[in-house]
């Protein structure tokens, strides 16, 4: 069942039951899998936890009401067997496996569901947006949940696969320090337990985390559903892409998460196996409006000005070596309101002219922090060279300064930054996490981020009204508002996507199940080996 033909079934209030509790199974390889990536946790608790890594981890030990299947885009069981959504899309009821347990064996019930959610709610976090329509949780029984919206928001239960919306055995968290009402994110004392012990339902539980070194995992023996492929998953920090195909070839790694194209181009090993295979991973570039280190305004004109000395296929050509697409907006090419977008252009007559326009016909100097990472094989240090070589060709001087991902969000969420760069992958399949998280609607996180509240002009509420409008309307409406706050996000000019890059898979030959996961990444109870 596609995505549409699911919100189709479930707009007409129609009860989805789509697979049924499996018996457990302990896993038969007991050979550690290793996985050779660059680490960016920042947490490990679902509630405060936003990263790449978190993905993969969180997926793996907690698991969701729903998830995403293969296919990228169709909702599938996981805690909860059936579910029902009421015509107005504001009552959602789901039933849970009766058997389900967490890994200390007590069942996972109703109360931990609702005590989950809330907390991720309450916790304020990158991630808490997810659950900013949440206003109301019941528990008829053990099994039952119904989880309430003030307002028709049809994107609602896609956000449910999320992997920060993973349930937690809400006495082992309560019995560390962890809280779930309203003051959760001032008295939760539950971070640093979270580092090292994990309580979730998973096919796997946390072993250790060792910050710069490594994150083991070992199968659940209690987990209630299909095992996993192998009992021990150790992923290893490996921060360049050079490292891990060393490691790949000498058997020291059995999976690589971040070989870019022009290393990938030079393997000849039998023993390996890379595909590339598109994405909705993206790189962006965000202006800082309100940052305390700009030299001059950052006005629409100024804006644009940037955005046009942009040689957007030239950075494709150069971090990726042509294995990416340009990206009109902060929204995956392919979700819902995507189609048919004006493709970004470098036009350098026009940088000039904005920049005449406000007074600045030779430019002026910016600093550029942003993290010294490689993500989806883009090497961010590399782009910012070729982007600094852009901006001078108009008079704009970057000073670049390259720093690592957790003073990144602390000089980011402080002072902010006039001009810097990350990246991002899919929560889920759906438009709205866009919109929240990069519109310059009052809410959103990067108003806060680019410090847009501070200067006049830069907010644009009508993102936020839009935004109603498409959680209520039907899946054709709503892919046509979508595109309309599409292009408002394009107007905007503060997130200025550059390159969605392809996604190279590399494991070691007889190694099965590596496929991209838009909502975790990689998931690692299907990894495997012949």
């Amino acid at each position: 069942m596609r995505a549409g033909q699911m919100k189709a079934a479930l707009a007409l209030g129609i009860a989805v039951s789509l697979a049924g509790p499996v018996s457990p199974i302990r896993a038969a390889d007991t050979r550690p899998l290793v996985v050779a990536r660059n680490m960016d946790i920042t947490s490990l608790d679902p509630a405060r936890s936003f990263c790449d890594t978190c993905q993969i981890y969180l997926s793996a030990v907690y698991q969701t009401l729903v998830t995403l299947a293969a296919d990228n885009r169709t909702l599938a069981p996981n805690l909860a067997t059936s579910w029902e959504v009421s015509p107005d899309q504001t009552r959602f009821v789901f039933k849970l496996a009766p058997n389900a347990v967490f890994s200390d064996g007590a069942p996972v019930t109703s109360a931990d569901v609702a005590w989950s959610l809330t907390r991720l709610k309450n916790m304020k976090s990158d991630a808490s947006f997810l659950m900013e329509a949440l206003t109301a949780v019941e528990t008829p029984d053990d099994k039952t949940v119904v989880l309430r919206t003030a307002q028709p928001n049809s994107e609602f239960l896609n956000m449910l696969a999320s992997s920060y919306a993973g349930i937690i055995n809400r006495k082992v968290a309560e019995a560390n320090g962890a809280v779930g009402g309203e003051n959760a994110s001032t008295v939760d004392q539950a971070d640093n337990w979270f580092f090292a012990n994990s309580a979730g339902s998973g096919p796997y539980k946390l072993a250790l985390y060792r910050n710069g070194d490594q994150l083991r995992l070992v199968s659940n023996d209690k987990f209630w559903g299909a095992a996993p492929k192998v009992a021990e998953v150790i992923i290893k920090q490996v921060p360049d892409a050079v490292a891990q195909l060393q490691m790949l070839q000498t058997g020291g790694a059995d999976v690589a998460m971040q070989i870019d194209p022009d290393t990938a181009a030079s393997v000849k090993d039998p023993n390996l196996v890379l595909d590339t295979v598109p994405s909705y991973n993206f790189i962006y570039l965000a202006l800082g409006v309100g940052a305390k280190d700009n030299t001059v305004p950052l006005t629409r004109p100024v804006r644009e000005a940037i955005a046009a000395a942009i040689d957007y296929q030239g950075l494709i050509d150069f971090t990726v070596g042509g294995k990416g697409r340009p990206q009109p907006v902060a929204i995956p090419n392919g979700f819902p309101g995507t189609t048919d977008l004006p493709i970004p252009k470098q036009d350098l007559a026009l940088a000039k002219a904005k920049l005449a326009e406000v007074g600045q016909p030779n430019g002026f100097t910016m600093k550029s922090a942003y993290p010294a990472v490689n993500s989806y094989g883009v090497d961010l240090s590399l782009m910012m060279q070729k982007l600094q070589q852009d901006l001078g060709r108009v008079g704009i001087k970057l000073e670049l300064e390259p720093i690592t991902f957790a003073v990144w969000r602390e000089r980011i969420a402080k002072d902010g930054i006039p001009i810097t760069a990350s990246y991002y992958a899919p929560d889920y399949f759906g438009t709205v996490q866009y919109v929240q998280f990069f519109s310059m609607m009052s809410t959103s996180s990067w108003v806060k981020r680019s410090h847009a509240d501070k200067v006049q002009g830069v907010v644009n509420e009508k993102e936020g009204e839009l935004l109603k409008q498409a959680l209520a309307a039907t899946p054709t409406e709503a892919e046509r508002i979508y595109r309309e706050i599409a292009l408002e996000m394009i107007g905007d000019k503060v997130i200025i996507p550059v390159v969605s890059p392809d996604l190279i898979l590399a494991s070691r030959k007889g190694v099965t199940g590596v496929r991209y996961s838009a909502c975790c990444n990689l998931a690692l109870s299907q990894v495997g080996r012949q």
